[in-house]
């Protein structure tokens, strides 16, 4: 397996447990997590004590946070702002505590379908702008993830929003899956994107079903984009999110040595993911 340092990823989905993501971590040798659940709470909700407890459980367990994997902007554009942006105040510090300058978050969903009007357009712009502005304030990096059904969801709405907004502290997160989910072609969506990216999801997924499967067995095209990213001189996280509890094909893996010796449930899927990311490193020979 190829050796790469800045390998993280959503370790929630290993188990509620924060001991338990850690030993997993430990025992396949990655050195960050990108924090999202903690011992079943989100990392938004956690107080000041709860935050310097899961610092302390991270220098036990020598592991380093690559990213806050916030909720910031998953709320519909028609819901009160004020509130929203004082969770996304705790979120930066719980950033600055726990020694990351990044924080993923999105662009908002709206009752509407596929469309957005011009006016709901300005109004997500405007919220990014006033959450950007506290970015820049206080020294951390937003991270805009293309989430299904919010703005920023197809790859030239994400490119509008980089175009009007991408700055040092606006910066995108490239997540593969997501825009094969919405249809999206990944290679267009890359090269129109990838003077802004900043953070790889690892993620695969199928346009048939849209079903989440490893990296490699999809359409998301993880090679092409990994292999682009490094020789442009990439040299920043690259972040597992498995998903693979609604993959209708990982049984069949079983069948082969992918899944052989594997444990069951979380800590199975997510090895299994971060084997599919070192075979790809080894096929793009990094």
């Amino acid at each position: 397996m190829m050796a790469y340092e800045k390998i993280s990823g959503f370790s929630d989905e290993i188990e509620k447990s924060i001991d338990v993501q850690f030993e997993v971590l430990n025992k396949l040798n990655i050195k960050y997590f990108e924090v999202r659940g903690v011992d079943g709470k989100n990392i938004s909700t956690l107080s000041d004590e709860e935050v310097l407890t899961l610092k302390s459980k991270m220098e036990q367990y020598g592991i380093k946070v690559s990213s806050i994997g916030s909720p910031i902007g998953k709320i519909k554009i028609e819901e009160d702002f004020a509130p929203h942006f004082e969770v996304f105040k705790h979120v930066v510090n719980i950033a600055k505590t726990l020694g990351t300058k990044y924080i993923r978050m999105f662009s908002f969903y709206h009752e509407g379908g596929d469309e957005w009007t011009a006016e709901e357009r300005e109004e997500v712009l405007a919220r990014l702008r006033q959450m950007i502005a506290y970015a820049k304030e206080q020294g951390v990096i937003l991270l805009h993830e293309n989430e299904k059904g919010i703005y920023g969801d197809t790859a030239d709405r994400c490119i509008d929003v980089m175009k009007e907004l991408g700055c040092e502290h606006f910066r995108a997160v490239f997540d593969p899956a997501n825009f094969v989910q919405c249809g999206q072609d990944t290679r267009y969506a890359f090269d129109n994107l990838k003077e802004y990216v900043e953070y790889m999801h690892i993620k695969d997924a199928r346009f048939e079903d849209g079903k989440v499967v490893p990296a490699g067995m999809g359409d998301g095209n993880v090679a092409y984009v990994l292999k682009e990213l490094f020789e442009n001189g990439y040299q920043g996280f690259l972040s597992l999110e498995p998903h693979l509890g609604s993959f209708e094909g990982l049984a069949a893996l079983e069948l082969d040595d992918k899944m052989e010796g594997l444990p069951k449930g979380g800590e199975g899927t997510f090895t299994l993911a971060y084997r599919a990311l070192c075979d790809i490193l080894e096929e793009i020979k990094f």
